[in-house]
C-alpha cells in the first residue's frame, strides 16, 4: 500500500483492532502465570515468537542481514526488551491488569521526557508539557492508592513502570541507534532474538516453570506467539510505514481504557473512583502528548 498523509477507515479499524488486541494480551499474560512461571513464559514466548517471525521473513522473501555497526545497539534493543517483559509478566503477577495497563502505557510521557533532550526536532510544546503533567498525575493518584488487600501491589507498579521506560528506550533506540537503518523485521529480530535465551536463563533463579498448569494455560501462550510478539508486532510496524506516525501512535490511549474494561468484565476486578480518575488522566495526558501541532502562521 502506498504511504497516506492521515488515517482511512482500513487504519482506524486497524489501530481499533490492535488496540483491543494488546488489550486482551494484559488478560492473557494475568491468567497465564497461574500456569507457568512469568519469566519462563516471557522467554518461551520470545522463542516461540522467533521461530514464527524467521518462517514468515522465509516466506515472504525478506533478505535476513546483519548491517555492519548495528550488532551494539541490536543487542541493547534486546536486552531492554527482555527487561520489559520480565518486568511486565511479573507486574501482572503482583498487581491487577487495570493498574498495570495505566502505569504500563505511560510509555510515551517517558518517552516525551527523553526525546526532548536526546532527540532532534522533539521539543516538549507547551501543549505537550500540560499532557505530560496531567499524565505524571494520574501514574501519582494509581500508585498512592493501595487499595484493598491483594488488589495492589507497590512492587508490582514499580514493575510496570520500569516495564514503561524499557519499551521507551527502546524506542528511543529505534529512532536514533544505527539499528534504526534495518528493516522492522530485523528490529524485531533483534529483540526476540536476545531476549529468549536471557528470560530462560533468568528463569532458573525464579522457581518451578510450571504452576497449576491446565491446557487452556499452552493457548494464551500460543496466542501471546502468533498473535502478540511476532506478527502482531509485525502488523503494527507496517502500519506506522503507512501512516503518519502520530496518527498511529494517538491510538496508544485506547488500550490502557480496554485493560481497564477487560480486567473489570473477565477478571472482576474492582474500580475504585481513584482508578478511574487516574485512567482519565492519564489518557487525557497522551491525547495531548499526541496531538500534531498546528502550523504557525508566516
Amino acid at each position: 500500500m502506498e504511504r497516506k498523509t492521515s488515517l482511512d477507515m482500513f487504519g482506524i479499524l486497524s489501530l481499533t483492532g490492535f488496540a483491543v488486541l494488546l488489550g486482551v494480551n494484559q488478560v492473557a499474560i494475568k491468567l497465564g502465570n497461574g500456569g507457568f512461571q512469568p519469566v519462563f513464559m516471557a522467554g518461551i514466548r520470545s522463542l516461540g515468537a522467533l521461530c514464527v517471525l524467521l518462517l514468515w521473513m522465509r516466506l515472504r522473501g525478506v533478505e535476513f542481514r546483519i548491517r555492519p555497526g548495528t550488532v551494539p545497539s541490536g543487542i541493547l534493543l534486546g536486552v531492554l526488551f527482555a527487561i520489559e517483559f520480565s518486568c511486565i509478566f511479573f507486574a501482572l503477577d503482583l498487581t491487577t491488569v487495570a493498574r498495570t495497563s495505566i502505569l504500563f502505557y505511560t510509555m510515551p510521557v517517558w518517552l516525551g521526557f527523553a526525546g526532548h533532550f536526546l532527540l532532534e526536532g522533539e521539543r516538549l510544546s507547551p501543549m505537550k508539557l500540560a499532557g505530560q503533567g496531567l499524565a505524571v498525575l494520574g501514574v501519582a493518584i494509581a500508585v498512592l492508592d493501595r487499595g484493598g488487600p491483594g488488589e495492589a501491589s507497590l512492587l508490582g507498579d514499580a514493575l510496570a513502570l520500569l516495564a514503561a521506560m524499557c519499551w521507551a528506550g527502546i524506542a528511543l533506540l529505534a529512532r536514533g541507534a544505527p539499528v534504526s537503518k534495518t528493516r522492522p523485521e530485523m528490529q524485531l529480530f533483534w529483540q526476540l532474538a536476545i531476549s529468549a535465551p536471557l528470560l530462560l536463563i533468568l528463569s532458573l533463579w525464579f522457581g518451578p516453570f510450571i504452576r497449576d498448569f491446565e491446557i487452556y494455560h499452552l493457548g494464551l501462550l500460543i496466542f501471546q506467539i502468533v498473535c502478540i510478539a511476532s506478527l502482531g508486532f509485525l502488523f503494527w510496524f507496517w502500519l506506522l510505514s503507512i501512516y503518519p506516525a502520530s496518527s498511529v501512535a494517538s491510538f496508544s490511549f485506547l488500550t490502557p481504557i480496554l485493560g481497564v474494561i477487560l480486567g473489570w468484565a473477565l477478571l472482576r476486578e474492582e474500580l475504585g473512583a481513584s482508578i478511574i480518575m487516574s485512567l482519565t488522566l492519564v489518557c487525557l495526558g497522551l491525547i495531548l502528548i499526541n496531538r500534531p501541532a498546528k502550523d504557525r502562521p508566516r
